[in-house]
C-alpha cells in the first residue's frame, strides 16, 4: 500500500506504483513516474520529467531530475530514467538531458551512487554501476556496466568509461577509459587492467591471462595503435573481453583513449 508522510508534497499528476514510500518533508513533481516499492526516505526531491524504476531507493536530500545545469538549456521537456533497484544517497544530483545530447539521461539497474555523487545532463549510465562520495560526471559521459568510480573522481564531458574499468579516487579523467582498465591520477592515466574487479566478477584465470597478454600488446611502444589492434584481434578474436577493448578502442569518440604513463599515442 502506498505511504506518503503529511508532510511530503506530492503533485496530484503524479504517478505513484504499488507499495511507494514517500517520507516526510519530500517533494515529488507532476511529471513523475515512480514504479514499485520506491522509497524517497525524507526531504528528497524528484521533480522534472522523472522515471523512477522499481525498488529504488532514495536518501534525504537528493536532487532528482531538476533542470540541467547547462547554459545552453532552455526549458526543453527532457527526462530522466532511473531504472530498478539503485540506491542514491544524500545529497546526490541527477540531471535530465538537453535537447543537444539525445533528451535523455539514463541510469541502469542495481547502481550504488554513494554521497553527493552527480550526474550530469545527458550520461549513459550501466548496471551495476559503483559512484563513490563526491564522484562527478560532465555532461554527456557513458560509464558501462559494473564500472566504479572512486571518491572525489571527476569525468570530464563525453568521456567514455567501458565496462569493468575503474577510476581511482580523485583522479581527473579526460580521457576514454578502455574496457577493464583501471587508471588514476590527477590527470589520469591508464595503470593496467582492473585485476581485482576481473577476479571478484568470475573472469577465469586463462581469460585474464590472455587479457594481460593482450594489453601489454596493445600499448606496446612499437607500430601504430591501429597495427597493434590488428595484431590483437588477430591473435584473440576468441577472447571476448578482448574484443570488447578493441572494439571500444576502434569506436567512434570526441576524445583519445587513455594511455600508460609515458606513452604519448598514436
Amino acid at each position: 500500500m502506498t505511504q506518503i508522510h503529511p508532510t511530503a508534497i506530492v503533485a496530484p499528476e503524479a504517478t505513484l506504483a504499488d507499495d511507494v514510500s514517500i517520507g516526510p518533508y519530500c517533494v515529488v513533481g507532476e511529471n513523475v513516474v515512480l514504479g514499485k516499492a520506491v522509497r524517497l526516505l525524507s526531504h528528497a526531491v524528484v521533480d522534472g520529467h522523472t522515471r523512477v524504476g522499481e525498488g529504488t531507493v532514495i536518501f534525504p536530500f537528493a536532487s532528482i531530475g531538476l533542470s540541467p545545469q547547462d547554459m545552453k538549456y532552455s526549458g526543453e521537456p527532457s527526462e530522466l530514467e532511473i531504472g530498478a533497484r539503485n540506491v542514491i544517497r544524500e545529497h546526490v544530483t541527477m540531471n535530465p538531458g538537453t535537447e543537444g545530447g539525445g533528451m535523455i539521461t539514463r541510469i541502469g539497474d542495481d547502481c550504488l551512487f554513494m554521497v553527493a555523487s552527480h550526474v550530469a545532463h545527458d550520461c549513459q549510465i550501466g548496471d551495476h554501476v559503483i559512484m563513490a562520495n563526491n564522484a562527478a560526471l560532465g555532461g554527456h559521459v557513458s560509464v558501462g556496466e559494473w564500472a566504479i568510480l572512486g571518491g572525489l573522481s571527476a569525468i570530464h564531458q563525453y568521456v567514455r568509461i567501458g565496462r569493468h574499468a575503474i577510476v581511482g579516487g580523485m583522479s581527473g579523467v579526460e580521457h576514454d577509459v578502455i574496457p577493464y582498465g583501471s587508471v588514476m591520477g590527477d590527470r589520469a592515466r591508464l595503470a593496467g587492467l582492473n585485476l581485482v574487479g576481473l577476479k571478484r566478477r568470475g573472469f577465469g584465470r586463462d581469460i585474464i591471462h590472455d587479457m594481460r597478454r593482450a594489453f601489454r600488446l596493445l600499448f606496446a611502444q612499437e607500430g601504430t595503435m591501429t597495427e597493434r589492434l590488428v595484431d590483437v584481434s588477430d591473435l584473440f578474436n576468441a577472447v571476448e573481453p578482448v574484443m570488447d577493448i578493441v572494439e571500444f578502442i576502434q569506436r567512434e569518440s570526441t576524445r583519445p583513449i587513455c594511455q600508460p604513463k609515458g606513452d604519448g599515442g598514436d
